[in-house]
């Protein structure tokens, strides 16, 4: 007899096997990949993974794959854009939306209200940044997996009300570190350690400092889709590994925080943390840690997760412990006890790569929840802030920074009478007069610039076009002068660029001009410092040497808005007639230039007065200089050959790395290639190898390549860099196994100086100086007990930042560099000469601290002890010379203003 069910039945048995059918027709990763993500001992690399993308995106109507660009390999970078199959239809739409209110330019707030509801939240999540971190790329994998097939109602719901971007933050090292492991054929013996290279072509780790700067073609792919394309209310960036002793360090974060922040960023930071640490507690998984638990703040531009804090996004980074081998959570006894930045610690365990991807995608959840939930508050809350910042670079107004806090205490003190008492009522501290705070907040040199012009007639413009790009990759909005026009007094020709501070990425702009004030950090009074995440001062504006008026008051001209996202293009000028054609050396593209005109065989002249290049006309140097001219837009005048001009040839160039690749190396090379150098990356071995004169005629060493002077026994041999030899090493990297060593290598360098070489020494590399016996000494020292003993932390640190050095400007080393010059100092070598080392003419110092007080944006605790310390020296040995600069003069290529100084010893 036939049975007759309910409609409300039938429709949920209907609805099952729709729901089975989907599940069934859309492949798991162990139907691709032939394992589950998380299994032990198992790794998938990008060529795998990008297939079954394709495979998501042509199975499921909830999946979108966008090419968002090629990486510095050729790899195609994808992003899947996953929401209901409804939202797909419109994305578009919903893109709009979301550009609107992060803009928020001719909003009103109930208009920005009327948006948000009809919206859609975005929420950026990314893995595989850092390869070695592999939980990242594979968490990605399950999460769109999960997103593409399930049909919860949690999932359902987020996929309503969210628009979901994954992105894939590194193929290149991914398919390198994946394919590292699993070369191996007994799972027992692979191991994520020993990469031959570094795992993003040029940065390796520092892809997660180049997010201001956007050099990268994976960085700018991402910056687009975060900055112009869509401009997400929360991104998520995955990484490892958590503190010992816990699984995970996630939102909020520790002080300090960016002061031109908007507060709503940290109470969204609190609200979203909250939200992901509460789920791991429902769900029973012990040892999330938040704020002082890690080192983590929310201080430093430049990382994937801190540059979106300046666009008023939530940013969220977490850091897990995991691996496809298994390990172990340790016994940390200090992490046992609950507090409020960890309530639920871990107990020592064992500890499977499954975990963390399971961990990994609970925090996802976590998020993606909330988004859905608070969608509409999102979407406003982004504009709200967006408004905020449009308003505060509106009108007069007054930042917060603790040298203001300082100055306002010092002009209290000031006016007290000597021995007046410090207590009120009941020993109560007496309330100090809001005077005082007018006197620095309300005075007119304090206050927040409207605005900054970069005159089209600076001396260095292409440098400054480099500059503004990097601004427009991150959304900043920029306006061309379609005339001359004056402001406060001053001339300004057409052609030049203002970047105003009203709108709505106001506290980006502000990190990019204005100097960062990074408060005394102690772990308490007269302990040591705490050091900083990464950097404390980077100011672009200041390391690019990029010349700018900062504007206090209101002001306008004929002032056309660009395009958002369109990147700037020098305009070709024809060539001045005569009989040759000059170049400065204050522009690095000049460089470029002369560097396309020597391959091209023609003949080039410096002008040994001032440095600049004299090239004779010809047809080839015109069709040379014209490519340069419409590519790059150097100014070019027409000149006659110099009475003192020198005719100079390319060197042969050599550039140290190591097995394992070099960061700082990876940066030069980059930098090399942008300005059309040809380098040899040479390796210890080729080194060891000697008879380097007959091949080069420069070698560039960075930090981490000389090993410090040591003196008897085995420390006498010690060696520096690279790795021991390893039978399962590929053939092709085993050349480049080795260590620069005290008893191998250095005497090879000084038969390479001796011969006539040159080097160039950058950072710790200056260590050749000991092993020269050059006459100079560290000068971050003072006298204990009658011996010369390294000053310590807590009375000299200088963190990351940005200080100003005297230069003179008649050493050829420093041709095209400013007297006062900018350079990025991380407790950077500093020297005292010896006596008679300048009048024996065997040290020619080229950069100094003139000043008690050089920091010019960071944290710089004693910086009185820089005083007269030699940073930059010239010095002879044998035929040769040596170059030795103890600031990061290539620093993440961000340091344009400091690259003259390597490009000035590139040619004989």
């Amino acid at each position: 007899m036939a049975k007759f069910y309910p409609r409300a039945v039938w429709f949920i048995a209907m609805l099952f096997c729709v729901q089975t059918t989907i599940a069934q027709n859309i492949p798991s990763p162990k139907d691709h990949f032939g394992f589950t993500i998380g299994d032990d001992y198992q790794l998938a690399n990008y060529t795998q993974t990008s297939a079954y993308f394709k495979i998501l995106a042509e199975t499921s109507k909830r999946v979108k794959l966008v090419d968002i660009g090629k990486t510095e390999e050729g790899r195609p970078q994808y992003m899947l854009i996953i929401t209901s199959p409804e939202n797909q239809k419109n994305l578009e739409k919903y893109k709009e939306i979301s550009q609107k209110l992060g803009r928020a330019e001719g909003l009103t707030p109930a208009q920005a209200k009327a948006l948000a509801a009809e919206g859609k939240a975005v929420v950026w999540i990314d893995g595989g940044l850092h390869a070695n971190e592999v939980v990242g790329a594979h968490q990605l994998i399950q999460m769109a997996y999960n997103l593409s097939s399930r049909t919860d109602a949690e999932t359902t719901k987020i996929l309503d009300n969210v628009i979901v971007l994954m992105t894939h933050a590194n193929p290149d090292g991914q398919e390198l570190q994946s394919d590292w492991y699993m070369r191996e054929k007994d799972p027992k013996k692979r191991s994520l350690s020993g990469l031959p290279r570094l795992y993003e072509k040029y940065a390796g780790h520092d892809n997660n400092r180049d997010f201001f700067m956007l050099n990268l073609k994976e960085t700018q792919n991402m910056g687009r889709q975060l900055f112009i394309e869509w401009i997400p209310q929360i991104m998520y960036n995955h990484h490892q590994a958590g503190p010992a002793g816990t699984v995970v360090a996630g939102p909020p974060y520790r002080d300090p925080y960016n002061y031109v922040f908007d507060p709503m960023v940290l109470t969204s930071l609190d609200a979203v943390g909250a939200a992901m640490h509460s789920r791991m507690n429902v769900e029973g998984k012990p040892g999330y840690t938040q704020r002082g638990g890690s080192v983590f703040s929310t201080w430093y531009n430049g990382g994937l997760r801190t540059t979106t804090y300046f666009h008023n996004m939530i940013g969220l980074l977490t850091e897990i412990v995991g691996s496809p081998t298994p390990s172990e959570i340790p016994l940390v006894p200090s992490r046992l006890l609950p507090n409020g930045d960890s309530p639920n610690p871990v107990l020592p365990q064992k500890w499977f790569f499954r975990n963390s991807i399971d961990y990994s995608v609970s925090l996802n959840y976590a998020v993606l929840n909330y988004a859905q939930r608070h969608y509409d508050e999102l979407l406003y809350n982004i504009y709200q802030m967006g408004k905020n910042s449009i308003d505060r670079g509106s009108k007069d107004t007054w930042s917060f920074s603790p040298k203001k806090i300082e100055a306002i205490n010092a002009a209290y003190q000031k006016d007290r009478p000597a021995g007046a008492n410090t207590g009120g009522f009941g020993g109560r501290t007496p309330a100090m007069p809001t005077k005082y705070l007018d006197t620095v907040m309300k005075a007119p040199k304090n206050r927040d610039a409207r605005g900054y012009i970069l005159s089209a007639d600076q001396p260095d413009f292409t440098t400054a076009i480099r500059f503004l790009n990097a601004l427009i990759r991150t959304g900043v909005v920029v306006h061309k002068a379609t005339a001359a026009f004056a402001v406060a007094g001053k001339n300004y020709p057409s052609g030049s660029y203002v970047v105003k501070t009203d709108q709505a990425f106001r506290p980006h702009v502000l990190d990019m001009f204005e100097p960062q004030d990074h408060p005394n950090d102690f772990k308490y009074e007269g302990g040591p410092p705490v050091a900083p995440y990464d950097a404390a001062g980077w100011t672009l504006a200041y390391l690019m040497n990029v010349k700018f008026d900062r504007i206090q008051d209101k002001f306008d001209g004929p002032f056309e808005k660009l395009p958002h996202g369109e990147l700037l293009k020098a305009t070709p000028k024809p060539l001045p007639s005569g009989n040759g054609f000059v170049l400065s050396a204050l522009a690095n593209e000049s460089f470029l230039a002369v560097n396309e005109l020597l391959k091209g065989g023609v003949e080039v002249f410096r002008n040994t007065a001032d440095g600049s290049f004299y090239v004779p006309a010809s047809a080839k140097a015109k069709t040379i200089l014209n490519k340069a001219e419409h590519g790059f837009g150097m100014r070019i005048t027409a000149g006659s050959k110099p009475a003192k001009a020198v005719k100079i040839a390319p060197s042969r160039i050599a550039l140290w790395d190591t097995y394992g690749g070099s960061m700082p190396s990876g940066w030069i090379r980059f930098i090399m290639e942008q300005y059309h150098f040809d380098a040899t990356v040479i390796y210890a071995p080729d080194i060891d190898a000697g008879k380097l004169k007959e091949k080069y005629d420069v070698i560039i060493f960075v930090g981490g390549s000389i090993p410090a002077l040591t003196t008897g026994g085995e420390g006498g041999r010690g060696n520096f860099g690279g790795t021991a030899a390893n039978a399962s090493i590929p053939e092709e990297f085993k050349a480049r196994i080795g260590r620069m060593s005290q008893d191998k290598s250095i005497p090879q360098l000084k038969e390479f100086l001796a011969a006539g070489g040159d080097i160039v020494a950058i950072g710790s590399a200056t260590n050749i100086a000991a092993h020269l016996n050059l006459p100079v000494r560290n000068a971050m020292v003072e006298m204990v007990d009658g011996q010369e003993k390294r000053l310590p932390a807590t009375k000299y640190y200088v963190p990351g930042s940005v200080l100003s050095v005297t230069v003179d400007k008649t050493q050829t080393a420093n041709w095209g560099l400013d007297a006062a010059t900018d350079v990025y100092f991380d407790n950077s070598p500093v020297f005292k000469l010896n006596p008679n080392a300048v009048s024996s003419g065997q040290i020619r110092p080229l950069a100094w601290f003139g000043s008690a007080t050089p920091l010019r944006s960071g944290w710089a605790w004693g910086e009185s002890y820089l005083q007269d310390g030699v940073v930059a020296f010239e010095a002879n040995y044998g035929k040769g010379k040596v170059f030795a600069f103890g600031p990061e003069i290539t620093f993440r290529a961000q340091t344009h203003g400091t690259f003259k100084w390597m490009f000035n010893q590139l040619y004989k």
